[in-house]
């Protein structure tokens, strides 16, 4: 069996596990998703995922599957369950992602398009950062570090290695481990003051 696809079968299976505790934390009302900002990443996933099976990436796509799956159910979770402030730039954002979708069927620039869903899903991070930032309790640690690590492996599945296939993933790695960065060092001063 190819070691690529060994590695995209790790990533997939540890993105199922990462999304577990996730899931139990939404049921059990520990953990409050942004509705905007799991909206947007549906989109930008989407449309990634997409991309980076144009761009060859053959492997790496299947953890980006199964976790686009994961995302759009979350999505319908966080109507329920989730956090629903949404601001002016929350809405500049899903602008933002829906626009992207256009250049590329307007333009046919699949790479122009990720740039732009992989710079929006950064920034569609940034309610669930402020959020994490006033309540670090709000999010469930061990599920970012754990799609952290899916971003790494994902990478590291990839049949190809071009823009179209490691620009998006990696943005999502940095923006995983900034999440988990400010939940963790948030609840330490938090913790502190009491």
């Amino acid at each position: 069996m190819d070691l690529k696809l060994i590695i995209a079968i790790i990533a997939s299976a540890l993105t199922i596990i990462g999304f577990i505790p996730y899931l139990k934390d939404i049921f059990t009302k520990k953990t409050k998703p942004h509705l905007y900002t799991w909206l947007i990443w549906s989109i930008t996933q989407i449309t990634a995922t997409v991309a980076l099976l144009y761009g060859g990436g053959k492997f790496g796509s299947i953890s980006l599957i199964v976790g686009t799956i994961l995302v759009l159910f979350t999505l319908l979770l966080s109507f329920k369950y989730g956090t629903k402030n949404i601001t002016k730039s929350d809405k500049i954002i899903l602008a933002l992602a829906l626009l992207a979708i256009i250049v590329w069927w307007q333009l046919e620039s699949p790479l122009l398009a990720l740039f732009m869903v992989s710079a929006i899903d950064g920034v569609g991070y940034i309610p669930t950062i402020r959020k994490s930032f006033v309540d670090p309790w709000s999010e469930t640690i061990s599920f970012w570090a754990m799609m952290a690590l899916v971003d790494l492996l994902a990478i590291a599945s990839n049949d190809q290695y071009n823009l179209l296939t490691t620009t998006y993933i990696t943005t999502i790695f940095v923006a995983n481990i900034v999440i988990v960065s400010v939940c963790f060092f948030r609840r330490q001063i938090i913790q502190k003051r009491k």
